[in-house]
């Protein structure tokens, strides 16, 4: 009969918890590895190229707009980034020229509160651009405290949705003698919780609500993509919304002010819940540059991947209807 002294057995017992502990640390390691593939999402796998193209887009300074501008300057585009801060866009015009070669990027000044400013950015890029082939409306602000532009809407419409539909529908003629061209519109999950608060959309008469905007805002984008994708059939301009993902850029800065506990979810685990502005971009890059899909034209799409937009978002008489009230809201007239 064989006898294990204390010290074997001791010896024993370390060396099965060592191989314990390595295979949950091995087992840990792997599903980080497999949840930080999985927040990452899509990628855009489209090498089409874009010499002689022009794009526009909004809000490129900065997050998901600077890496959308970046991609599309390294695809040879005539890049144009129409922001409000020229400081800060310029500066960020000059890191994209550097990174990619591409000389051809240039700033313009749009202030999506001003629909002054707004018609000044059409009035001036239809005067100096030949062409238009795809305008990317990125630009938006995310749950801010209530403010109104200058225009008076309250800022989450006016800005994400109010100045985005003047800008699109006064560049239609140039993207339409530039077509095939397209418009993409950012949105957002959070249109799925949303509505269209026709009766008070500046929220004077009911208690205002910040998510509770941003929703309303982000579910404009859909059906104004929806109404744009019908207004515009057989022109050879299609449109596209999307949800980028979560993403740590500085929209969310506005939410770690009025949560300010919520700041150790933003900074501690954001390399594993979030998204980087890169990963985020390649859903808007994917509905600019892939080939094949103008027969989604007025859908919804989400890492890389047409997805169903919430049943508001496909009611195509509120979508008429919010055109019609936002053109009478900016004063366009076709």
């Amino acid at each position: 009969m064989n006898h294990i002294s204390a010290s074997q057995l001791w010896e024993e017992l370390k060396s099965s918890s060592l191989v314990k502990y390595g295979a949950v640390t091995a087992a840990t390691a792997v599903s980080l590895v497999l949840l930080r593939k999985w927040i990452a999402g899509g990628v855009c796998y489209s090498k089409v190229r874009l010499d002689g193209r022009t794009v526009v887009i909004t809000g490129a300074n900065t997050g998901i707009g600077k890496e959308t501008a970046q991609d599309m300057a390294k695809r040879g585009a005539r890049v144009v980034m129409a922001c409000r801060d020229l400081t800060r866009a310029e500066k960020a015009a000059e890191e994209i020229r550097n990174s990619t070669g591409n000389r051809d990027v240039v700033v313009k000044r749009l202030d999506l509160t001003s629909l002054i400013s707004v018609r000044q950015f059409v009035e001036e890029y239809t005067a100096t651009e030949k062409r238009l082939d795809i305008l990317i409306n990125n630009a938006g602000v995310m749950m801010c405290p209530h403010s109104l532009t200058k225009d008076g809407f309250e800022t989450q419409f006016g800005v994400n949705h109010l100045g985005h539909f003047l800008l699109t529908v006064l560049l239609l003629d140039t993207l339409k003698n530039s077509a095939p061209s397209r418009v993409v519109n950012v949105s957002s999950i959070a249109h799925k919780r949303g509505k269209i608060h026709f009766d008070d959309l500046n929220f004077t008469e009911t208690p205002y609500d910040s998510l509770v905007s941003y929703k309303q805002s982000k579910l404009a984008n859909i059906l104004f993509t929806r109404e744009l994708a019908r207004q515009t059939k057989d022109s050879g301009v299609t449109a596209y919304a999307l949800h980028p993902g979560v993403i740590r850029t500085e929209l969310g800065r506005h939410v770690e002010t009025r949560h300010p506990w919520l700041s150790t979810l933003f900074y501690v685990p954001a390399l594993y819940l979030m998204k980087t502005p890169k990963q985020g971009a390649q859903t808007s890059i994917y509905c600019a540059v892939t080939e094949g899909l103008e027969k989604h034209s007025g859908c919804y799409f989400s890492d890389c991947q047409l997805k169903e937009a919430e049943p508001m978002g496909k009611d195509d008489l509120a979508a008429l209807r919010l055109w019609d009230v936002s053109a009478q809201l900016v004063g366009y007239k076709k």
